[in-house]
């Protein structure tokens, strides 16, 4: 794991992505990059696959409404979707992705699918976490 760490870390720092924390010891690191509105990102490298996560928001009253028009978002979405946490109160976006084959497009393209989710989906993401 200690390679798929380094090589993680290297593809971070490649994109200029800040490292607001690292934990070799679990493989987590958290992420990010203003500029492209993205913060807090969490990328766990567990072998065989890397994670990619980010919060998002909170459901304080899920409907249907909210729900199927994140799934139909989905769609949308070129690298990574929508996803709940194990409680059901969370909305993340989550990617997985084959670390030992693992380039650096691959997780540039991620993060840049992340970012522009952030960008052309924000004002609907700000009226999901008020409800």
């Amino acid at each position: 794991m200690s390679d798929h760490f380094d090589k993680i870390k290297e593809y971070i720092s490649e994109l200029n992505y800040s490292i607001v924390t690292e934990d070799r010891s679990s493989g987590i690191f958290m992420i990010e990059n203003e500029n492209y509105g993205v913060k807090n990102v969490v990328l766990c490298v567990a072998d065989p696959i890397l994670i990619i996560e980010q919060f998002l928001f909170e459901l304080k009253d899920p409907n249907e409404y909210i729900l199927k028009d994140l799934l139909m978002k989905n769609r949308d979405i070129v690298h990574g979707a929508f996803c709940l946490d194990s409680t059901g109160e969370k909305v993340i976006f989550r990617d997985t992705l084959q670390v030992s084959t693992l380039d650096l497009n691959e997780l540039e393209s991620t993060l840049n699918s992340l970012a522009l989710l952030l960008t052309e989906y924000s004002d609907q993401l700000i009226e999901y976490a008020k409800h």
